[in-house]
């Protein structure tokens, strides 16, 4: 599996520095464990039609330190069964990041991404090029490389994919 492009429209940005991601389905939401339960529960806050308007491959923009706070994964898991693909922001918690690359959760570093996107524009990370791109404005700016680690995380899906490939790799008789 190698990591695909991300593609799709900015399903919203979050502009508040130091965002805490529990903040999407309400801290009393926390504990549910049904995917659908907590896509049910999330943006009730932010935007009431936000499941109704969101599609498959959408994107969400945040601010410096996005995922501030403890790294819970019910918010993400809300998001990913929406069909959100990703995560582009400033910066993220170190917390937050190492948890969804884990989980196979695209996220791309973008300092300076809250002046090059509008809410619903259409933009496209490239890993490749190191860039995102604004398809509707016809603009871009760089993305921090990701690490090599993390680059193979993704590429696996998540730790899972990652561990079993690496394993696969010491298995083979090297010259």
């Amino acid at each position: 599996m190698a990591l695909q492009n991300l593609r799709g429209r900015v399903a919203f940005i979050f502009t508040e520095t130091d965002f805490d991601v529990d903040q999407i389905v309400g801290v009393k939401n926390i504990k549910l464990r049904d995917p659908a339960e907590l896509a049910a529960a999330s943006m009730k806050e932010y935007d009431a039609e936000f499941a109704k308007r969101v599609r498959r491959g959408d994107i969400l923009v945040g601010a410096a330190n996005f995922g501030y706070g403890h790294p819970h994964y019910p918010p993400m898991i809300a998001m990913r069964h929406l069909g959100i693909a990703g995560v582009v922001a400033e910066s993220f918690s170190p917390g937050y990041w190492r948890g969804e690359v884990a989980m196979g959760f695209p996220q791309a570093t973008c300092p300076g991404i809250l002046g090059l996107v509008q809410r619903w524009d259409e933009i496209e990370v490239d890993w490749d090029a190191g860039l995102v791109r604004n398809l509707t404005r016809d603009a871009h700016l760089p993305i921090e490389p990701l690490s090599i680690a993390d680059r193979q995380m993704l590429d696996a899906g998540g730790i899972v994919g990652y561990l079993h490939a690496r394993d696969r790799f010491e298995e083979t008789p090297h010259d």
